[in-house]
């Protein structure tokens, strides 16, 4: 017999959490006109938290009856209006099971389950926009890459392959992993949101892949014979922001400290050109946006794309170790410079995992992830240069050459003062 005498204020923060989140999840069930809403998600909640205060048999039993009540409510739909609520059962019974969790006295658990089902009922229409919006090759593609991640991985060795103890595999595919995955989800986003207007496309895009978003910028303002206009010329710099944001996400998944000893020159570079946008957008008044180009941007989350990331991550994992062994901190950022020019996210990479081996100091790889950026904002320039807008490559010039000299600007503080 379970022990009945609960903590008054533990058992009260335990209920009040899961009438919460039961009315949370309730919140969007009610907005679309369900037959089950705010109040039936909120008392199902309830139930599933006296069940799992009450002790495990309880709490099976309250799962239980939700099941019937499930089952009342789709035939209830069914000879209503012939159709079953099922995206709606499998809610009702996710909430069930959050407030068994938080009579258990569980709180991060459930409130990731309530969150995330809240999440997914809302995002309906965009998520169905998406999956329909995917083609046949991107999904093969990323079914394959999933496979490949949960089956391949747990088969390669631990540890390094060669006598130099330079090439991890674990660690090259969880990286790839990381950098391909990472790439989707920015990918989603764009595809969902992407229409939306030529700035927020260009950021979006950047995001994903910024050398390719500045490409067809540029290809599709030479194909029109037209000048960039305002819109286009905004989308550029986003786009090369979004690559900034994009590489202090990677350090921050792959060595969290390493973006802390770098946040000074990344945070001044993302403020500097965002605050250039904002002020550029008022005084050009250019809230009404041009329409969204038609960028064609592939998913990341291929073989290919995988197989390509992973070499160019190897060689520049490689060449930092070596050129820090022979040459020591100049070998190092050469390289960074040089992986910047051809992948400034794998260059990124390696220089997180080089750094997490401790192959290299923080304040040196700090130094080689901003370089690598400024190499890639340097692309993004070369690539306006084909335009041959004089005017335009100034400007581009000017505003690309701020961020980076507020980058180098926030390197110096950053080693002179911490």
């Amino acid at each position: 017999m379970p022990d009945l005498e609960w903590p008054y204020l533990s058992t009260i923060i335990r209920l009040a959490l899961a009438l919460a989140l039961g009315l949370f999840i309730g919140l969007e069930r009610e907005r679309r006109d369900k037959e089950a809403g705010l109040r039936t998600f909120g008392l199902a909640a309830l139930m599933g938290a006296v069940g799992g205060l009450l002790g495990t048999p309880f709490a099976v039993a309250a799962i239980a009856l939700l099941g019937i009540l499930i089952v009342v409510l789709n035939v209830q739909s069914f000879l209503k209006v012939r159709k079953t609520e099922l995206t709606t059962s499998v809610a009702f019974l996710l909430t069930g099971l959050t407030g068994v969790l938080c009579g258990l006295g569980h709180t991060l658990a459930p409130t990731a389950i309530a969150i995330i089902t809240a999440a997914l009922l809302a995002w309906k229409r965009p998520l169905s926009h998406f999956t329909l919006g995917l083609t046949e090759q991107e999904l093969r593609s990323a079914i394959f890459l999933a496979i490949l991640a949960f089956v391949v991985y747990p088969a390669l060795p631990e540890g390094t392959i060669d006598k130099w103890h330079l090439i991890e595999p674990r660690t090259a595919w969880i990286t790839v992993i990381v950098i391909a995955g990472l790439g989707f989800i920015n990918y989603i986003l764009w595809k969902l949101y992407g229409k939306r207007g030529v700035k927020l496309a260009g950021f979006l895009a950047g995001l994903v892949n910024s050398t390719i978003a500045i490409h067809n910028l540029v290809h599709q303002t030479e194909a029109k014979n037209e000048k960039l206009d305002t819109g286009t010329f905004q989308s550029i710099i986003l786009a090369s922001i979004a690559m900034i944001i994009r590489n202090a996400v990677l350090l921050l998944i792959l060595a969290p400290w390493l973006l802390l000893a770098s946040l000074l020159p990344f945070g001044l570079m993302i403020a500097g050109g965002c605050a250039f946008i904002f002020f550029h957008s008022r005084r050009q008044n250019s809230d009404n946006e041009t329409e969204a180009p038609n960028l064609k941007l592939k998913s990341p989350f291929s073989l290919i794309s995988a197989l390509q990331i992973g070499f160019f991550f190897l060689i520049l994992q490689v060449g930092t170790i070596l050129a820090q062994n022979a040459v020591g901190q100049p070998g190092v950022m050469a390289i960074s410079f040089l992986g910047g020019l051809f992948s400034s996210a794998a260059e990124v990479a390696a220089i997180s995992v080089v750094a997490n081996k401790e192959t290299i100091s923080g304040n040196v790889g700090a130094i080689a992830a901003v370089i690598t950026t400024l190499a890639s904002l340097l692309i993004s320039w070369s690539i306006v240069f084909r335009t041959r807008q004089w005017r335009l490559l100034k400007k581009v010039g000017l505003i690309l050459g701020i961020i980076a000299i507020l980058g180098l600007i926030g390197v110096f503080i950053q080693i002179t003062l911490f």
